[in-house]
């Protein structure tokens, strides 16, 4: 709202003034609104929108020193400027209704050429004022619609030391377990489908994995196709980050089960798992990612690579920190690519529930 569509409120007890105040003010353009105390003022106030307040001093029930504190000490009032025109002229009450947040201090009778000046200066800020707001308002919706997308490539602790002014990120972690999750034959699923479809179907299934990796406290590195790549140990490092993998791996299970029941075309995911030594970091200066690479990765993109369709296959390492609380059944040695004869396990359940049936 510009400054002369503003609504001002004029408030005093002497129907004369108060009539005399109003015929100005309308012939400047303005609305006017009327109160006789600080009362009715308030309920005026709290009904509709006010930019400015003629105020008087001496009124009966609310005086203009009562009103004048309760605006500035409320949040919502504390911005509505107020102009103090009183026929009171002793100093301490001009100082008083300054200390008390008025705009200005205007002797009755008020100069007209003097009031249409203050009265068109002080909206003329506000109006700047509340222009200001709007766009801090829509700055601070764009930092957070900002924030959000960072957040959604970045993990959090990331996120801030790049902001931090950080410009290389790279860590090592001595104990993270890396899970790559596949969705078998979907490409040969994919010729049949319209793209749409296609998106529309990796969206669902993507999406209720990512609910597991946010519950499980876990980081999602990153999808490659049909393919789902998560780590748990990374930020902050954890000492059950193969338990909360484990977890992880009997959710997915769990939910291509789900998804199988109300679809015409099941499907059927192959899951590797390993844990040891990361490196991870930011690379890029456009699309940036947070990544992680070393043996470990690979080992674990092999277990998927190398595994069967249902199962989730792990490495001994991974074994050794989760035998003692899950069930598994051992494969045994097969030939890894890049690896040769490497012993692995097929993780089937949790240590007294029942075990997911191997397909």
């Amino acid at each position: 709202m510009k400054p002369e569509e503003a609504t001002v409120l004029v408030v005093d007890d002497d129907r004369t003034n108060s009539a005399m105040l109003s015929q100005q003010i309308r012939r400047e353009g303005y609305n006017v609104a009327v109160a006789e105390n600080g009362r009715q003022a308030l309920d005026l106030i709290r009904a509709r929108k006010c930019d400015l307040i003629l105020l008087d001093i001496v009124m009966p029930e609310m005086d203009g020193h009562q009103l004048l504190k309760y605006l500035k000490a409320a949040h919502a009032l504390r911005h509505i400027p107020v102009i103090v025109i009183s026929a009171v002229d002793e100093l301490d009450s001009v100082v008083r209704c300054i200390e008390l947040g008025a705009e200005d201090y205007i002797h009755k009778p008020a100069n007209q050429v003097i009031l249409r000046a203050r009265i068109g200066a002080i909206l003329e800020k506000k109006w700047l004022r509340d222009q200001e707001q709007v766009y801090l308002k829509a700055l601070e919706a764009e930092q957070e619609r900002s924030e959000h997308l960072l957040l959604n490539i970045l993990p959090k602790t990331i996120a801030e030391r790049l902001k931090q002014g950080e410009s290389t990120i790279a860590d090592k972690f001595e104990d993270v377990t890396v899970l790559f999750a596949d969705i078998v034959a979907f490409t040969t699923l994919c010729v049949h489908k319209r793209p749409a479809e296609v998106v529309e179907l990796l969206n669902e299934i993507f999406s209720a994995f990512d609910l597991l990796t946010e519950e499980h406290g876990l980081e999602k590195i990153k999808t490659i196709g049909d393919s789902y790549m998560v780590a748990g140990g990374l930020t902050p490092p954890c000492r059950n980050s193969a338990e909360a993998i484990a977890e992880m791996a009997l959710g997915i299970q769990k939910e291509i089960a789900r998804f199988n029941e109300k679809s015409s075309e099941p499907l059927s995911i192959r899951t590797g798992i390993d844990t040891g030594p990361v490196l991870a970091g930011v690379i890029g200066r456009k699309r940036f990612i947070y990544d992680i690479w070393g043996n470990t990765v690979n080992t674990a993109h092999r277990m998927q690579s190398h595994g069967l369709p249902g199962c989730v296959q792990v490495t001994e390492a991974t074994y050794d920190r989760l035998r003692s609380k899950y069930l598994f059944e051992e494969r045994g040695a097969i030939e890894v690519k890049g690896k040769g004869k490497v012993v692995t396990y097929f993780l089937i359940g949790r240590a007294g529930g029942p075990p997911i049936p191997l397909m």
